[in-house]
């Protein structure tokens, strides 16, 4: 399934009822009074957010988006039915924009979140409203309010626990694939993954936590190089970052220094959230530059952790450190 994470829509809801004109017709009462019921209310456009949703694939087959109009009002004071609601499920992390002004009107990020998007019209009024002392047989009945119409953009940003980032081919798919049951496409070519992949890694002492796989960055995604910001956006919203590095690479550390300096220009605050440096493929890494690149990270002020995601070696004690890194970032939030 294609992972989608914008979308531009028109909602549209629903106009109110028109109100009722009309008089009591009853045998032996030969001046009824008017009886006319008021329109309905028109139906509202509602967005709710789920955690069984991922993408705004749907988006694709359906831009518009209409409530139901109010029942007009009849004679002998029947009010007419308010319009049904039409509510739309979105992905957990999504933001509703103005189309024109970019403003954001919604942030959903809990699941079962709701947001009336589009206002329905209040229903007209019947001609017993407009009875009066010297006109006792109204012929007045109002029409109903329109409803909110509007062109919107939805742009999702997925909320995990943790978020993989690094260069193409650094070995990010296979680590996901690793501490998940996710089954990423994994190849020794660049730029796999061209969506966010999504697993789910059980945890000893915890509940399970949410790992994104963001697709590899380059030099210049933050100005949109490569598969650029399309993608950035998606590590926002991640507690814990873990940066894989390649550390077979001869210039494993400037590899380092890119995507760094990438998130950095991007959003300032990503420098100062929670990160581990994976170091993949020590298998075939040289040993002595394994050490080395280890303590210019020090340096740097940054832990990290050595493994090899393709025989396995050290996932078991990166799953433990993720564990704590958690547990650590829980207490802090309090």
């Amino acid at each position: 399934m294609a992972f989608v994470d914008q979308a531009k829509f028109y909602v549209k809801a629903g106009d109110g009822g028109k109100g009722c004109v009309s008089f009591r017709r009853e045998k032996f009462v030969p001046r009824g009074g008017p009886d006319g019921g008021d329109g309905g209310r028109g139906g509202s456009v509602i967005i709710e957010s789920s955690t069984r949703l991922q993408s705004l694939i749907d988006f694709r087959f359906r831009s518009h988006f209409k409530a139901e109009r109010g029942v007009h009002g009849k004679g002998k004071d029947m009010h007419g039915r308010k319009g049904k609601d039409c509510t739309m499920t979105v992905p957990v992390g999504s933001i509703i924009k103005d189309s024109e002004t970019g403003d954001v009107i919604a942030d959903l990020n809990e699941d079962g979140e709701q947001v009336i998007i589009a206002q329905g019209g209040q229903g007209g009024m019947g001609n017993p409203h407009f009875s009066s002392g010297t006109n006792r047989t109204p012929r007045i009945a109002t029409s109903g309010k329109e409803g909110e119409e509007k062109w919107l953009l939805i742009e999702l940003k997925l909320l995990a626990d943790i978020g993989l980032v690094g260069l193409p081919n650094a070995g990010k798919s296979t680590l996901l694939s690793r501490l998940s049951a996710a089954n990423p496409k994994v190849a020794a070519y660049p730029f796999t993954t061209l969506e966010p992949q999504l697993g789910v890694m059980h945890l000893k002492y915890r509940d399970s936590c949410i790992i994104a796989d963001i697709p590899g960055l380059i030099e210049g995604a933050h100005e949109g190089v490569g598969l650029g910001f399309t993608f950035l956006k998606h590590i926002e919203r991640t507690r814990i970052i873990l940066h894989v590095l390649d550390a077979s690479s001869e210039q494993a550390l400037a590899d380092f220094e890119v995507v760094a300096n990438e998130l950095a220009a991007y959003n300032d605050e990503l420098v100062e959230r929670t990160t581990l440096v994976v170091l993949n493929k020590a298998d075939i890494a040289d040993e002595e530059e394994l050490v080395l690149l280890q303590q210019d990270l020090k340096e740097k002020g940054l832990d990290s952790a050595v493994i090899s995601g393709l025989n396995g070696d050290g996932i078991d004690e990166l799953k433990d450190r993720i564990e704590d890194m958690l547990d650590a970032y829980k207490e802090n939030d309090k």
